[in-house]
C-alpha cells in the first residue's frame, strides 16, 4: 500500500511466551488500526511452537466471512513488548499489526509523521 494513503509499516518481532528467548523478525508490517488483532504468517508462529487455541470469524470489506485460528504471542515493537492473541495468517493474508496489540504496547499513531509514539499514562480509576 502506498504511503501517500496514510498507511505505514514497522518491524515486529514475535516470540513464544511459553518458550521465551527465540524470536522471529517480520519486516515492514502494516500498521492497521482498523484490524483488532495482529496477523502473522502461520509458518512463523508454527516455527516458534505457538499453539492454536481458538477460532475467530472475520468480516472482510466485501462482506465475506473467513475463519482463522489464533494463539498467544509476545510481540516486540520499538523496544516494547506485549502479549496478545495473534491470527495464524494463511497465504494471501496481509501481515498486520492490529489495534489491540498497539494498545497493549501503549502506542498511539502520530498521523503526520507516520510513527508510533508513546501514548503516555494509561487511564486508571481513582482511589476512594
Amino acid at each position: 500500500m502506498p504511503d501517500d494513503m496514510g498507511t505505514f509499516r514497522v518491524d515486529v518481532e514475535i516470540e513464544n511466551p511459553a518458550h521465551p528467548g527465540e524470536r522471529r523478525t517480520l519486516r515492514s508490517v502494516l500498521v492497521d488500526t482498523g484490524a483488532e488483532l495482529s496477523w502473522v504468517p502461520a509458518e512463523v508462529l508454527e516455527s516458534l511452537g505457538i499453539e492454536r487455541y481458538a477460532t475467530w470469524r472475520f468480516r472482510q470489506a466485501d462482506g465475506t466471512i473467513l475463519e482463522r485460528r489464533t494463539g498467544a504471542a509476545f510481540i516486540h515493537v520499538a523496544g516494547k513488548r506485549t502479549t496478545d492473541d495473534v491470527v495464524f495468517g494463511e497465504p494471501g493474508d496481509l501481515v498486520i499489526l492490529g489495534s489491540r496489540t498497539l494498545e497493549g504496547l501503549n502506542f498511539r499513531i502520530e498521523p503526520v509523521t507516520k510513527q508510533l509514539v508513546d501514548a503516555g499514562p494509561a487511564p486508571a480509576a481513582a482511589a476512594a
